[in-house]
């Protein structure tokens, strides 16, 4: 049967400067109970206030320090500055500060099975000290392996490129990206005790291997997008072109004058060289 997770919970403890003066005044009283003769007294006296100056700790600004009772979880302390506890607590400090996590360049297949090359940026924070401390081994080697491992999965989940306006893409779509990759991080760390503040794809590539063959995949669709976009304005203005001469009567053209001339229109605008014009002195009838 497995065990609940611990969760953190505060544990009072005392401001260490009052206890300074406490302890002072303590041990100035010991040789003074030896005079006294009073023996029975001063050795309890000595030995109990020697192991009171080990109970002074201080806690750092965004600092946490999860404190143990011979293994016993007490308690989490995150008042700053200097503390009194009991001197027998073990005291660990987990760091509360906001953190960067820089993957490795992980070589995966997207979607579609092309290799890809791809990295990420982790901004992560403990919110949950006592999760950090006893539900992992390292919760820093935790975020490093749990992060790298969302990210293959979601670089598995997306094709590199989007082929169509409905298609989420690695490339193309970054805020959907991270957001999913935030999401995936979250699922994997939530048990110990790290909130992902931010991921963010850091480096996106295709795999050497095949980088020269999407680089000429990639520049064909743009020649192709490019072409339909010229025929499209080309088709245009040659109907223009033929209404504005029917209507103003410039001149009348039968089906294979017509069928020539947008020919002739189609190769001007659509070619990639400039035409050399042709001056026919003859009639067109």
């Amino acid at each position: 049967m497995s065990r609940s997770p611990i969760s953190e919970k505060p544990l009072n403890t005392l401001s260490g400067i009052p206890m300074i003066g406490i302890l002072l005044m303590a041990t100035l009283a010991i040789p003074f109970l030896f005079i006294v003769h009073l023996i029975p007294v001063a050795i309890p006296w000595t030995i109990a206030t020697f192991f009171c100056w080990f109970g002074f700790f201080i806690v750092q600004p965004n600092t946490a320090a999860v404190m143990q009772l011979f293994g016993d979880y007490k308690g989490t302390v995150r008042d700053e500055g200097l503390r009194w506890a009991n001197p027998f607590l073990s005291k660990n400090n987990v760091s509360l500060r906001i953190r960067n996590f820089e993957s490795s360049k992980l070589k995966v297949n997207d979607l579609e099975g092309s290799p890809i090359e791809i990295g990420a940026i982790v901004v992560w924070q403990v919110v949950d000290s006592a999760e950090a401390a006893f539900s992992v081994d390292s919760y820093e080697n935790f975020v490093h392996v749990q992060s790298e491992a969302a990210l293959r999965q979601s670089a598995t989940s997306y094709p590199y490129d989007m082929h169509d306006n409905h298609t989420i893409s690695l490339r193309s779509h970054t805020t959907e990206i991270a957001e999913h990759l935030q999401k995936e991080i979250q699922e994997r760390l939530t048990s110990a005790g790290v909130e992902v503040l931010e991921a963010r794809i850091s480096h996106l590539a295709y795999a050497p291997e095949i980088a020269q063959a999407m680089l000429q995949r990639q520049q064909a669709g743009a020649i192709i997008a490019a072409r339909s976009k010229i025929v499209e304005g080309a088709v245009s203005m040659v109907h223009m072109a033929l209404d504005q001469l029917a209507e103003k009567g410039v001149v009348k053209l039968d089906e294979e004058r017509k069928a020539q001339m947008v020919s002739n229109l189609l190769v001007v605008l659509c070619g990639e060289r400039s035409t050399q014009p042709i001056i026919n002195t003859g009639s067109i009838y």
